[in-house]
């Protein structure tokens, strides 16, 4: 596929009427916030995103425009359990209805089971992908199984020894509170 950007000048209203879809794929060194994330061999990363917009119509009949987003990438992270490189899959599938403030979008958001958003005139597509990216990565990232021996000790064999030598402040007052025989 032809590498072409996600724009963040989009007319949605404009595309939801026209049945309209974008695509593309982009590096994901266009995606500061992402790029900060990964492992600097996974910076090489394909973004890859299409959506597609359309309008339905309301309970009142206003017809509003709607979008469906997909994204997909493999983003390379750090295992959490080997602190080894992970390939992981992102998926980012969602639709979205855009309504025309923000106030509209606080009163329907608790009974919308899709995201609302509000209405922009050059909606920021881009930005909207980067931020579905971020939150669809996995919080503690890790191979199924493993490669190699996984440490899963956190004790210092020096540290038992250490504490041996270390002098026991109580009982070096103890010492001084037993009377003197002399």
């Amino acid at each position: 596929m032809q590498a072409v950007a996600a724009p963040n000048n989009v007319d949605i209203r404009a595309l939801a009427q026209a049945n309209g879809q974008i695509a593309g794929c982009e590096p994901l060194l266009a995606c500061r916030r992402l790029v900060a994330e990964v492992l600097p061999e996974g910076a090489q990363a394909e973004l890859v995103w299409s959506a597609s917009f359309e309008t339905r119509a309301d309970a009142t009949g206003t017809m509003q425009p709607w979008m469906h987003l997909m994204v997909t990438l493999n983003l390379c992270l750090t295992c959490q359990r080997c602190m080894g490189a992970v390939d992981v899959p992102v998926v980012v599938d969602r639709w979205f209805r855009f309504v025309n403030s923000e106030e509209v979008a606080e009163l329907e958001d608790e009974a919308a089971e899709e995201d609302l958003l509000v209405l922009e005139k050059q909606f920021k597509l881009h930005d909207l992908i980067e931020d579905e990216v971020l939150m669809a990565m996995p919080l503690v990232p890790r191979h199924e199984v493993c490669p190699g021996n996984v440490k899963l000790s956190v004790v210092d064999p020096d540290f038992e020894a250490a504490q041996a030598v270390r002098p026991k402040p109580f009982e070096a007052l103890a010492a001084l509170k037993k009377p003197n025989k002399g």
